[in-house]
């Protein structure tokens, strides 16, 4: 299969559900009213709510919803065959993962930019509430350890990468003064400045490793997951202007340039996919993801088709910027769309590789033995695995978890342009940072939704933490939020719970549908409901299969031998709390739902003020 067809195909697709479909949606689901004023403008504070141009808050808001897996998952479910992943990405992004994005992030900003556990205590019960901020945190706290620990790992030992990504920090910085104090509402000024900064760093840089300075950029596992922590800390108490908005900016033009340059090599390069449609790892038995097609492919690829973190920055950091109603649907839609997209190419890039070439790399050396001959019954014969390695400069059989397999992909799509042969040790390298950078604004905009979510449950206690500018509250909160993520990198406990995270996050979307399932019907739109429900009962009934047969098959034999007790008992325990909790918020949602289709009368939605 040539692979030109699916990126034009992918773009066209899109581009024209952004058009007709979610102009549909943004007509009668998630109404728009620019004559309101956002919580942006109605609470100003200077600090977390603060009106933010359109076009710097969607690379906030794409940059903290795309971290590891729009890269990572796509290439893992290739094991698969090339055509459950895209097809799952192509549809799930818009009928479910854009859908559920705009939803969310509508709902929250017509209740003041509150999280998605306040929006399930308005919408549904106080219940609900609980039962939503007890998943959220956990899943949080799962998530940054685990997003942290793969930048550790990219940026361990690479001064390269270190260098790069810290030198964002003061371009951002200066950026945001430039943007919001010395010239305001200049972004255009602020842009140029940054890319060329940007471009400047990504250049020198690469001789970093050579030089003096290499020494400086060269840091441990422990000292570097100090430094992101202290990073995270700052990016979450630091007014939002400052730091955060206009660093995720400028690593989204980044991002969005990068993949924009990879698609644009497809087309040129034109490469052939040489992984089959499907495999018989459909059928389960996989080396990389041992259970079956369905459902694991839905958990294993997750933010490029739906991501329940994506709730959370749609309920955090983005709503409390929203300059006026609609820019919500750029925000939230373009941003999903585009990461489809992201997916989308990351599986091609990885699948134009050879198919055993592909498990040589993402599977252990010592396990790629006992494979090989059912590797070689499927027609997997052919590998160029020691050129790779050559032209990298790196040893990469066994380097699994997909990261390295979708590095060297980039790297021979953009060697593979005219002129460009020589460089692929250097396409490596770069898209090894790339991948970082990918990672590491996730972590910044989570830390700071962590600190809001604890503000808010802390306000029940005591009420200045419900103020997002007591200064005591924010730091507070900030500091346990960052000490909980940190915890388990530095005590290496995160291997423990990250297998759980897969079903943990996609429980949470279904949650987050069901949350916005109430928001509709409660505003008189049952008959539009389906905009909601389809995903909701889709990823539902997936994720619930894929948790059962984990504590079937994976936890419970854990938690019966000595050597795995604790890790199966763990997993087991946060698996089913999750499941419970889904449980809870549904059966407690479901008697609203149903009073409405017997058109019973609803409590009227509050009014807003600035408008209707």
């Amino acid at each position: 299969m040539n692979a030109t067809p699916f990126v034009i195909g992918t773009i066209a697709v899109f581009a024209i559900a952004y058009r007709l479909y979610f102009s549909f949606v943004a007509a009668k689901v998630a109404v728009k009213n620019d004559q309101a004023l956002t919580p942006a403008n109605r609470l100003f504070d200077g600090q977390n709510y603060y009106p933010m141009n359109k076009w710097v808050l969607f690379g906030h808001h794409f940059a903290a919803i795309a971290g590891a897996g729009p890269l990572v998952g796509p290439v893992l479910a290739a094991q698969f065959g090339f055509m459950p992943g895209f097809l799952w990405m192509l549809i799930g992004a818009v009928m479910a993962g854009a859908v559920h994005d705009f939803v969310i992030m509508t709902a929250s900003v017509q209740h003041d930019g509150k999280s998605l556990a306040a929006i399930a205590k308005a919408e549904i019960n106080k219940v609900s509430g609980i039962t939503t901020t007890f998943a959220i945190i956990l899943i949080i706290v799962i998530a940054l350890a685990g997003l942290g620990l793969v930048v550790v790992n990219a940026l361990a030992e690479s001064s390269w990468g270190t260098f790069t990504i810290a030198s964002t920090i003061p371009i951002a910085i200066a950026m945001g003064i430039w943007m919001f104090r010395i010239r305001k509402g200049k972004t255009m000024e602020a842009t140029i400045f940054g890319i060329i900064l940007l471009v400047l760093a990504v250049v020198v840089g690469r001789y970093i490793p050579d030089s003096q300075f290499a020494s400086w950029f060269t840091f441990n596992h422990k000292t570097l997951t100090l430094l992101i922590a202290a990073y995270g800390f700052f990016a979450s108490v630091l007014p939002v202007w400052l730091l955060l908005s206009p660093r995720d900016y400028l690593s989204s033009i980044m991002k969005i340039s990068v993949i924009g340059l990879l698609a644009i090599g497809l087309i040129i390069v034109a490469p052939e996919i040489k992984m089959p449609a499907f495999t018989a790892f459909g059928k389960g038995g996989g080396p990389i993801i041992p259970g079956k097609l369905f459902p694991y492919l839905f958990i294993t690829i997750a933010c490029g088709a739906i991501s329940g973190f994506h709730s959370l920055v749609s309920s955090g950091t983005t709503p409390k910027m929203i300059m006026k109603e609609s820019d919500i649907k750029t925000i939230a839609v373009g941003s999903m769309l585009v990461e489809g997209a992201v997916s989308i190419m990351a599986l091609i890039a990885a699948t134009s590789l050879l198919p055993l070439d592909y498990f040589t790399i993402n599977v252990p050396v010592e396990k790629l033995q006992a494979i090989l001959p059912r590797l070689h019954e499927m027609g997997f014969t052919e590998s160029n695995i020691d050129q790779l390695s050559a032209s990298v400069g790196e040893k990469i059989a066994g380097r699994t978890g997909g990261a390295v397999s979708l590095g060297v992909g980039m790297a021979y799509i953009f060697s593979s342009i005219p002129g460009m042969k020589h460089l692929m040790s250097y396409w490596y390298h770069f898209a090894i940072m790339f991948e970082a950078l990918f990672i590491l604004t996730t972590i910044d905009a989570g830390t700071r939704i962590g600190r809001f979510i604890l503000q808010e449950a802390f306000g029940k206690i005591y009420k200045p933490f419900q103020r997002t500018d007591w200064l005591p509250g924010n730091l507070i909160t900030s500091g346990l939020i960052v000490a909980a993520w940190a915890y388990f990198i530095l005590t290496g406990t995160v291997s423990t719970i990250w297998p759980m995270f897969g079903t943990a996050n996609q429980l949470l979307a279904t949650i987050a549908l069901a949350i916005g399932t109430s928001f509709i019907i409660n505003r008189g739109r049952a008959r539009y409901a389906w905009v909601t429900i389809l995903p909701m009962t889709f990823v539902g009934i997936t994720t619930l299969t894929a948790a059962f047969l984990n504590i079937k098959n994976i936890y419970i034999p854990q938690v019966k031998e000595a050597s795995t007790l604790v890790p199966g008992l763990i997993n087991l325990i946060l698996t089913v709390s999750i499941i419970i909790s889904v449980l809870i918020i549904i059966s407690n949602a479901l008697p609203g739902w149903i009073r409405s289709i017997r058109n019973r009368p609803l409590p009227k939605p509050l009014p807003r003020e600035g408008g209707a």
